[in-house]
């Protein structure tokens, strides 16, 4: 199956939210019966009929039989009977060489207390020891039952086991063999705690140096974005500049390399056939943006490393969307959308094994940086206007066409397309500013730059149009339609 006949397919009756909207409001539409099924999120139950919830107990239909019952039925009066808890005393030494343990103290209206059940503990476990040992187990047990509680409610007395905070002060204790143990392990735990806390901050320096983290100061003549908006917290201004600069390291992790060559069925032309589907992917489903950026990264790095025939590089495409979309929307489209869209070229059991390939060969890592955000970024941070964003952005999607920008890295896509729009726009070249948050100079643009350029001034091409029928809409403000420059007055 030719990939242009499936792409060349995709029709209007995909349902889309803004569409449903539209068609619950006209009441007077015939439904046809023959229409495709609603996806998930728009088949929501109906909100006519309230429905109610029982998390615990149903409070809604038991309030009136609750309300009843306790005015008909008399309450019984409740009698409350006082204790009067007896002063406990304090168990008397043992004479010394005596085997015998002491008798347990007596229990007074049957009311046992701690020091009781100790004496008869001691009784039942330590009758026949030997006469030293027997003195040290009695002496620590005396220890341990004449151990003073706080309390404020019970009346002071000399043999009474309650004392204030600060008798408690002075209490002379002597540590047992047990508590000498706990220490000593605890002060090992504390030095293992110890080296493991320098090894983190070891670690923690190392990532601040290599990342350079917390790296806020600006130099003089740039705009210190992050400072003016450092009570934003939709901004999230105190780590920004880290994020970023992470994310420029994280770029090495995901190279691409020059793979047509690789791809004995393939060719440039074939996979901006296939780009420019997926641009009508996510307009179709109405998608976000880094959905897209990152469905067509994930196509490269797969199409980098397997070999794909020419039936099975729209099934690669279908799946890197699919993959793209659980990632990055709230509400993904369903399989079931994915075949429609393909005009049942696969099947589910096709998707679902392709996208558990696609996971497997990029090692289940999502966290890919793409240019769409590296341009938003930069350009928030230069302060430009929308209507040169959205230049930016036609440049950028442009690009994602262009087989040549496969092997460039995002942040300077983004950094040449940003410059590219300031000067068709003729607002301003590369400023200090710019140069700082994107940690490129306009040296290191320039060969991007001509290579954007070149490709936004190719003669438009009847199978490539969805980018720029895309941007010249009034939505865009029809930003695709911008005067286009020679490659010498771009610098």
């Amino acid at each position: 199956m030719a990939p242009a006949k499936a792409l060349s397919k995709i029709t209007t009756n995909i349902t889309t939210r803004s569409k449903t909207q539209c068609e619950n409001t006209n009441p007077n539409k015939v439904v046809d019966k023959h229409v495709r099924g609603k996806r998930k999120a728009d088949c929501s139950p109906s909100k006519d009929k309230a429905v109610k919830r029982s998390a615990l107990i149903n409070l809604t239909n038991n309030y009136k039989k609750i309300i009843e019952t306790r005015v008909t039925k008399p309450s019984k009066p409740i009698t409350v009977q006082a204790k009067i808890l007896p002063t406990v005393k304090t168990v008397q030494k043992p004479k010394q060489n005596e085997n015998l343990a002491p008798p347990p103290a007596p229990v007074v209206n049957k009311i046992v207390t701690r020091a009781t059940v100790k004496n008869i503990v001691h009784c039942a476990t330590h009758t026949a020891v030997k006469p030293k040992e027997a003195n040290k187990e009695n002496t620590a047990l005396v220890a341990v039952t004449t151990k003073k509680r706080l309390s404020n409610e019970f009346e002071k007395s000399d043999g009474s086991l309650y004392s204030t905070a600060l008798e408690e002060r002075y209490v002379a204790k002597r540590p047992t063999t047990r508590a000498l143990k706990l220490r000593a392990s605890s002060s090992s735990a504390i030095d293992d705690g110890a080296k493991s806390i320098s090894n983190l901050s070891f670690v923690a320096l190392q990532l601040q140096t290599k990342l350079n983290l917390g790296n806020h100061e600006v130099p003089e003549g740039v705009i210190d974005y992050d400072k003016e908006n450092w009570d934003d917290i939709y901004q999230v201004s105190h780590y920004a500049m880290d994020i970023f600069n992470y994310y420029k390291e994280k770029e090495k992790e995901f190279p691409v390399g020059d793979y047509i060559d690789k791809q004995i069925c393939l060719s440039k032309w074939m996979r901006s056939l296939l780009v420019d589907w997926m641009v009508e992917i996510q307009e179709s489903f109405e998608l976000n943006h880094e959905t897209l950026y990152l469905g067509v990264k994930l196509v490269d790095m797969y199409l980098d490393r397997v070999t794909v025939s020419k039936e099975t590089l729209q099934l690669v495409g279908a799946a890197a969307m699919f993959v793209a979309s659980k990632f990055d929307e709230r509400i993904p489209p369903m399989i079931d959308d994915f075949l429609y869209i393909c005009d049942g070229a696969y099947t589910s059991r096709e998707m679902i094994k392709m996208e558990a390939n696609l996971l497997k060969v990029v090692g289940f890592n999502l966290g890919i940086p793409i240019s769409y955000r590296f341009l938003r970024r930069y350009a928030r941070c230069s302060k430009i206007t929308m209507n040169v964003l959205t230049l930016a952005r036609y440049i950028l999607e442009f690009s994602l066409m262009e087989y040549e920008t496969v092997t460039i890295r995002d942040s300077l896509l983004a950094s040449a397309s940003l410059y590219l729009s300031l000067r068709m726009k003729e607002i301003s070249g590369w400023t200090p500013t710019l140069q700082f948050y994107t940690g490129y100079e306009l040296n290191d643009l320039r060969n991007t730059v001509l290579l954007l350029n070149r490709a936004i001034s190719k003669p438009p091409k009847s199978q490539l149009m969805t980018v720029r029928n895309k941007y010249s809409h009034k939505i865009f403000f029809e930003v695709a339609k911008t005067p286009l420059l020679s490659d010498a007055n771009l610098f």
